[in-house]
């Protein structure tokens, strides 16, 4: 092992390849989080790095991000008991640099520095073959279907890489899932000149607000319970901060429209009270969109919110592949966004407990993991 480790070490060291990984790699071991018992918590343990196999790259991880699915899955709640299949290695938002390639994987090198998404798509239903991969009828999460990201080392479907421009810092490049969330919230309208209502200053929401100010929106009204959260969507560029625990949030933003309403919805907090209250707020005609996953069935009024309004009313599942990577890929480069204020935390793998613990507190905004 100590010869190969030379050779390994003199053959890459051209390509800036770490002798510490290196070593990881040749003795096959890595540090890992996993869900090995069905209960709350997780495990940081040490296991086997994963086997290459010829559609897939082994990437050593530079940052992972954490998700509010990775948060389901730790407090082990009802989807996340019915939905896992148990020993897993959890986490799905990543960056990292392409190590070993697989033989029948073309155009992605070692030393690449990539991203990937997370929804593996089957590319023969009926919506893969009609453009519409995003909502695969047999789609496989990474980190919820298979082993994940939070880990030294990460197996990835040659399908699922995105190749980085390197002078996007890793951190930054782990968390362009979420980002592109909310560009997704936004391809079906124009935004500018609207007058907007984010609902839930979570990641994609502040994601949103910097996208919507990117985009020329005149009025931006950001709505959350944290106060925490609502002061990083005023550093994202919202225009009305809300807190919704006041009784008369709805009547101020009616106010501040001169009583029209908003000319777009993004709901994006899964809260029925939101959703019920931010549709009394779109005016005739707007345009909503709705992200935010609901546990339960939501009692909505239709008839007067919907119909006799004229609403065009659209889901979002996902991204759009590959449309919004590159869409996401080119906004990231152009320097016209400055996503640093929504990365509010790091620690390193091994302290995910308080991680986990904080991003439950809401005071925080977008948090990452360095192995």
């Amino acid at each position: 092992k100590f010869i190969i480790l030379i050779i390994n070490f003199i053959l890459n060291s051209l390509k800036s390849y770490n002798v510490i990984t290196y070593y990881v790699y040749i003795n096959y071991l890595m540090n890992a989080i996993r869900k090995l018992n069905p209960t709350v918590g997780a495990n940081f343990v040490e296991v086997d790095v994963p086997a290459l196999t010829p559609n897939s790259v082994l990437v050593e991880v530079l940052s992972t991000s954490v998700c509010g699915t990775d948060v389901h899955i730790f407090d082990w709640d009802d989807w996340a008991s019915s939905r896992l299949n148990l020993p897993l290695t959890i986490g799905h938002e990543l960056s990292g640099k392409v190590i070993e390639v697989g033989s029948n994987v073309e155009s992605i090198n070692r030393g690449d520095f990539i991203s990937a998404e997370s929804h593996i798509t089957c590319g023969s239903c009926l919506q893969c073959n009609k453009g519409l991969s995003h909502l695969c009828n047999v789609v496989k999460l990474r980190g919820v279907d298979f082993d994940g990201c939070f880990a030294d080392f990460a197996l990835i479907d040659k399908s699922s890489i995105w190749v980085n421009d390197s002078n996007i810092s890793p951190e930054i490049a782990s968390i362009q899932e979420p980002f592109g969330n909310a560009l997704h919230s936004l391809t079906y309208t124009d935004v500018k000149d609207e007058t907007v209502l984010i609902l839930g200053c979570g990641p994609i929401g502040l994601c949103a607000i910097a996208l919507c100010r990117l985009f020329g929106a005149e009025q931006i009204f950001a709505v959350d319970i944290s106060e925490y959260r609502l002061d990083l969507a005023s550093k994202m560029g919202a225009t009305e901060i809300i807190n919704a625990t006041s009784d008369n949030y709805s009547q101020d933003i009616m106010d501040m429209t001169d009583g029209l309403g908003v000319g777009v919805l993004l709901e994006l907090s899964g809260s029925p009270i939101a959703l019920s209250e931010g549709l009394k707020l779109v005016r005739s005609g707007g345009y909503v969109s709705l992200l935010g996953l609901h546990s339960k069935n939501v009692s909505i009024d239709v008839s007067n919110n919907i119909i006799l309004k004229g609403l065009t009313v659209q889901g979002i599942f996902g991204r759009i592949i590959p449309k919004t990577w590159e869409e996401t890929s080119k906004l990231l480069t152009s320097n016209k966004l400055n996503l640093s204020d929504l990365i509010t935390h790091q620690f390193k793998l091994k302290d995910f407990d308080s991680a986990f613990n904080l991003m439950k507190t809401g005071m925080c905004g977008k948090i990452v993991m360095i192995p």
